[in-house]
């Protein structure tokens, strides 16, 4: 029974050398020229024997075994066709033989990888702004289309086990970045749960396995931006993840009469916001984040919580100018659902606002927003004063801005609160970029 099974998890022959002829993988061109090395070799060889063949004394058993019996051009189809089959049967083997030791799967996952990374080499070079559930959620859905994809992280997080370790140990709060390298991942899901699995008891109590291997790391490189790039090698990241700012910052809101100092804070006020800002008050852009979103094709920003995720990145200096210099297409993704304490009451147009507050008008291209209104929110959801983010296309139009809106269906089946991977990640790739 053990053996069937084993039997049933090899890749068939027949499938993979279909998809070895896949267009795109680099790959036919080599075996053209391996064909010509050995049509090459054999005319040599001919040539060597052809004396010998022609006056030598050959025994008889050679007649048959040549199959001289049959006209010339029927012997030349067979042992071509026998050559091809088992050139083919060779290389496939030889392959298999070679490199299923590094990639796991034998060699159906071979080929689905190298097909995979032709593909993704191809896509846009797109930049994800923000943090959070919603950064991670977009990255989800768009690596699958790209694999040029830069993650430009909010460093503002103090919350949790992110909030203990910046204070304990003065660097930049993990917990965003380790979300966003376990959705860029592509290795098996027991490493990416490895990374998500959170200490339960003792010292290490609300702390996550993910958090303390890159603060382990960032010690043993002695450089944060180094760890987060030998991390994401443990985890062949599609894509890279780079701070917005290098700076130790403080997001801070003012509501009402408070002022609420912690990006964990904020979100606790039941008064509108009125205004954010940094501690200090303009760290600078991070060099790296900065070349990749000049050298972007397409820019995102969102989804993700307007005040605590997205301000955080926008606010510090030099991103909005680098944005509006950028020859890439800039779009907004709306949130699904509102915020308490955050977004409590707000809709689509509410949003675009709230940001041409800090970063001006005209600077989104295009902004996502969700048209799916009937899906109902979980019981939790609503008893916390969660609802959708309705839009208002008589608030967008007529308003002379060069925005484009687009609508599409994004809520996820499954979390109703958030953005479907792969809705947004399709939206996105057909009726944005497609369009542009």
């Amino acid at each position: 029974m053990l053996g069937s099974r084993e039997f049933m998890r090899r890749p068939r022959f027949g499938s993979g050398v279909t998809r070895w002829l896949t267009p795109g993988l680099h790959v036919k061109r080599w075996v053209a020229v391996t064909i010509v090395a050995i049509v090459g070799i054999s005319l040599g060889i001919s040539y060597a024997l052809r004396e010998f063949y022609e006056s030598a004394h050959l025994p008889a058993f050679t007649y048959n075994l040549t199959l001289q019996f049959w006209p010339r051009w029927v012997r030349a189809g067979i042992f071509l066709g026998v050559g091809v089959l088992l050139l083919v049967v060779g290389m496939y083997n030889l392959t298999r033989s070679l490199l299923s030791p590094f990639v796991p799967g034998g060699n159906k996952a071979l080929v689905e990888r190298l097909y995979d990374f032709r593909r993704l080499q191809k896509g846009p070079r797109i930049v994800a702004v923000g943090g959070g559930t919603g950064l991670s959620t977009l990255l989800r859905g768009i690596k699958r289309h790209s694999g040029n994809v830069t993650a430009l992280v909010t460093v503002a997080d103090d919350g949790g086990s992110s909030g203990r370790l910046r204070a304990e140990y003065q660097v930049l709060p993990p917990g965003d970045f380790r979300q966003c390298l376990t959705a860029l991942a592509d290795v098996e899901p027991l490493m990416t749960e490895l990374f998500q699995y959170r200490f339960r008891e003792g010292s290490l109590r609300g702390h996550s396995f993910g958090n303390l291997f890159i603060m382990a790391m960032s010690e043993i490189t002695g450089d944060f931006e180094h760890a987060l790039r030998e991390s994401g090698r443990v985890l062949a990241v599609r894509g890279q993840i780079v701070p917005t700012t290098l700076e130790t910052v403080t997001l801070c809101a003012v509501a009402g009469e408070r002022v609420l100092v912690g990006e964990s804070q904020v979100p606790t006020t039941s008064e509108p916001i009125q205004r954010v800002f940094l501690v200090p008050e303009h760290p600078r852009l991070n060099p790296e984040a900065q070349l990749a979103i000049m050298n972007a094709e397409m820019v995102v920003v969102g989804p993700g919580s307007l005040y605590t995720s997205l301000l955080p990145n926008l606010l510090v200096e030099g991103m909005v100018e680098s944005l509006r210099s950028t020859s890439a297409i800039k779009v907004y993704v709306c949130n699904v659902a509102t915020q308490p304490g955050e977004t409590t009451g707000y809709a689509v147009h509410d949003h675009v606002e709230a940001l041409e507050r800090y970063v001006g008008a005209g600077l989104f291209d295009y902004v996502v927003a969700n048209s799916n209104l009937s899906l109902p929110l979980s019981p939790t959801a609503q008893e916390a004063g969660v609802h959708r983010v309705g839009f208002d296309r008589r608030r967008t139009a007529g308003n002379g801005k060069p925005t484009r809106y687009v609508l599409g269906d994004l809520v996820s089946p499954k979390i109703t609160t958030h953005h479907d991977p792969e809705k947004l990640a399709q939206l996105l790739m057909r009726r944005v970029w497609g369009r542009s």
